[in-house]
């Protein structure tokens, strides 16, 4: 046990320093104080850690939900986040405990990786000008359109200029960190980058935005009588409904590649998502940001050693104290260094690699994906992952209603015609062409054996069709049942 407990600590430690700068990059793209982010991670470690569920996968803030927060933040007010979370976190619970978990598992992939390529794609554009120590549009698309104005009309300033530079220099840090020697890697990038950008800006004394910090205790609001109240309204019950699903599907997607990186116990989905839930209805009563299981947090974990649930424990102690002893440190963090992290973060949302060999071997699901990302950045998050459904619900629809006719003519006589696959509305059009050319002046034999399923409109437009053939044609077509 005290074996056990040592590489616990000393994983939590690794995962702290990971945590950190994440936490904070996080708040601060989503445009709410950064404290809250702590917040967020600290109930993630402190709360959810000691639950059952998952073992070894950690909750905090996610990249992924920082358009949706800030979208939410933008339309409702920041004193409405809390009341957000708390119903999404209430939602979550009746879904944990109703065992909905494991349902979260048959989500289309593709619609989830496009889901996460069109946030990426929007933080990747709003943190270009963070970088540059500019104002974003407020739109996706406002993002990217106002890319070339920024890189040409926005430079101008020393300051600008040195903050892209320490946001450059950060992301290319981070992208290379994997190439430098093992001992150099045995720091964490992200805390790397933060700590060289920050030294840098110390020494040079860079004209550059830095953090601001009030402390845990006065960024913490709950949300109020009338910011409860306004949860009965359509659009917050949208949101609601929104950080509910995308928070539980990327937890549980989360579970499920943490578990094929370790050999202990599997992932309960049904108590990690009720362990979710009472995190995230915690966060929401603190008026803090949602919470997810993160990849990053968690294979950082795995990675480090960690053996049982202390580790995730130990490392939301870890971000209290130094929240509530160095608020001041934070404050020496330029913003352009935390912007960087999060164009990495963007940028390995966005499936780059495997967006190939899926267009060549399942190009409707490479379809999906790129719709479901492009409406994301074009739309908004809830409204894209919607329309992606759709797409994938429409595509099975497809593909499981193939209906395939044989006709056999001998050139007189009867004229065999077999029918077999899924007989649905989606292949009315197929069949019936392929019937009606037939000749109207011979009998037809018509055999429908080799139906799995005959849908109530091609039933009827088989009779139909039938009948008309008999009005005109020598011998009744049989339509036989199946």
């Amino acid at each position: 046990m005290p074996a056990t407990l040592r590489r616990d600590a000393a994983a939590s430690l690794v995962v702290f320093l990971v945590a950190l700068p994440l936490c904070v990059g996080v708040a601060v793209a989503s445009r709410v104080p950064a404290e809250l982010g702590l917040v967020t991670g600290i109930v993630g470690g402190l709360l959810v850690g000691l639950l059952p569920g998952s073992s070894l996968q950690v909750s905090g803030p996610a990249a992924g939900l920082t358009v949706l927060v800030f979208e939410a933040v933008q339309r409702y007010g920041l004193g409405a986040l809390g009341a957000l979370v708390l119903a999404a976190g209430l939602l979550q619970v009746l879904l944990g405990v109703l065992r909905m978990g494991r349902w979260f598992r048959a989500i289309s992939v593709a619609v989830v990786e496009g889901m996460l390529a069109g946030i990426g794609l929007t933080i990747i554009a709003g943190q270009l000008y963070a970088m540059a120590d500019a104002k974003a549009p407020g739109s996706g698309l406002g993002k990217i359109a106002g890319l070339p104005g920024m890189a040409t009309g926005g430079l101008g300033s020393s300051g600008a200029l040195a903050a892209l530079a320490l946001g450059a220099g950060t992301v290319a840090l981070l992208a290379g960190w994997r190439y430098l020697p093992r001992q150099v890697r045995a720091v964490p990038a992200p805390l790397a980058a933060v700590a060289l950008a920050t030294a840098s800006t110390a020494l040079l004394d860079l004209p550059v935005a830095k953090l601001q910090v009030r402390g845990l205790a006065n960024a913490i609001q709950p949300p109020g009588t009338s910011d409860l109240a306004g949860l009965a309204e359509v659009g917050m019950l949208g949101t609601v409904v929104a950080f509910a699903l995308i928070s539980s599907a990327e937890s549980l997607f989360s579970a499920a590649a943490v578990d094929r990186m370790h050999e202990g116990p599997r992932t309960d989905y049904d108590k990690e998502l009720l362990a979710q839930g009472v995190g995230n209805t915690v966060c929401g009563a603190l008026g803090a940001l949602p919470m997810t299981a993160v990849i990053v947090r968690s294979a950082t974990n795995v990675q480090a050693g960690a053996q049982t649930k202390a580790s995730r424990w130990l490392h939301g102690l870890w971000l209290l104290l130094f929240a509530a002893l160095f608020p001041a440190a934070l404050e020496t963090i330029p913003l352009a260094a935390l912007a960087g992290v999060l164009v990495h973060a963007g940028w390995k949302l966005m499936p780059l690699a495997q967006l190939p060999p899926l267009w060549r071997e399942h190009r409707g699901e490479a379809v999906i994906l790129v719709a479901t990302a492009a409406a994301v950045v074009a739309l908004n998050l809830s409204e894209g992952v919607l329309l992606g459904l759709l797409l994938a619900v429409l595509k099975i629809a497809w593909e499981t209603s193939h209906v395939h006719v044989e006709v056999h003519d001998p050139g007189h006589g009867t004229i065999d015609v077999a029918i077999s696959g899924n007989a649905t509305f989606l292949r009315l059009p197929k069949m019936l062409g392929a019937l009606e050319a037939l000749p109207k002046d011979r009998p037809i034999e018509l055999d429908l054996a080799g139906l799995r399923h005959l849908d109530h409109a091609c039933r009827t437009a088989l009779t139909t069709w039938a009948d008309g053939h008999n009005e005109n044609g020598p011998v009744a077509v049989p339509v036989m049942e199946v």
